[in-house]
């Protein structure tokens, strides 16, 4: 059984390091989205359906369901998956289950990207400059300087175009719409990962609210922020491996704190 992690943005597959370190599974593919990671090939559409698109034809490479695990982005497009594939999947996790719930509204820096000319500006500014200004940018949010060194690397000008592509074509209610279909996410166990300190992936609630359509379990993790797995690889191995290894309906509504 392979596992696969999606990262999200601003960032590449070495968001994962730690968390893989902690994780004692054998087979582990690490997959970095076309432009947070990976080049963007020729005519691409970096938007939500063409990153469903993209990752569908990743995972119909392999020839197996896996156990699939996504984080900002990454973790929306492991949603569109669940949602429209689930014979890819043994089971699925996301931790921005709070982004397809209908009365979510895009946090303040994804707003920005998604202006005309204020977007440009952000960007420019937030993955300009040189590799060791960028990755203490990363640091700055609370990154190790480990990890913020690998992420910052790919970091730059085709990243920029990525996010601002997205993001405007990801105005809302463009996810409030997909979220219509989070009950079918429910064809496998799902997983919604709740890191409390996080703010930009909606309210508790909203969150929760998702999980409970798309039938996941929810795993919350206290006093952790976007980065959990970077914060607290600990925590967040252990959540995953009791949820493997529970193999949960996709009907269920547990709920576990790790701390």
């Amino acid at each position: 059984m392979t596992t696969v992690f999606v990262n999200g943005n601003p960032e590449s597959a070495a968001i994962w390091d730690p968390l893989c370190a902690e994780l004692d599974i054998a087979d582990v593919l690490r997959l970095s989205p076309p432009g947070f990671g990976a080049p963007i090939p020729d005519g691409f559409d970096c938007t939500v359906p063409g990153y469903r698109a993209w990752l569908v034809a990743e995972l119909e490479a392999l020839g197996e369901p896996v156990d699939l695990v996504g984080h900002d982005l990454g973790g929306s497009m492991v949603l569109t998956v669940a949602m429209t594939r689930p014979d890819l999947l043994r089971t699925w996790v996301s931790d921005t289950l709070g982004a397809f719930d209908p009365d979510y509204v895009w946090h303040e820096l994804a707003q920005e990207w998604q202006t005309p000319g204020i977007g440009e500006k952000s960007v420019n500014e937030r993955l300009g400059g040189t590799l060791d200004e960028r990755a203490e940018r990363m640091v700055a949010r609370g990154i190790d300087r480990e990890v913020a060194v690998k992420v910052a690397a790919a970091q730059g000008p085709e990243m920029g175009r990525a996010i601002l592509t997205y993001y405007r074509a990801a105005v809302q209610p463009v996810m409030a719409d997909l979220g219509r279909d989070l009950p079918a996410a429910a064809a496998r166990p799902g997983l919604a990962i709740i890191a409390t300190d996080d703010h930009i992936v909606g309210s508790d609630e909203m969150r929760r609210r998702s999980a409970a359509r798309a039938g996941a379990q929810v795993a919350t993790l206290e006093g952790l922020g976007h980065w959990w797995m970077v914060q607290d690889p600990v925590s967040g191995a252990r959540a995953l491996t009791s949820f493997w290894a529970e193999q949960a309906p996709p009907a269920g509504s547990g709920e576990a704190q790790f701390s």
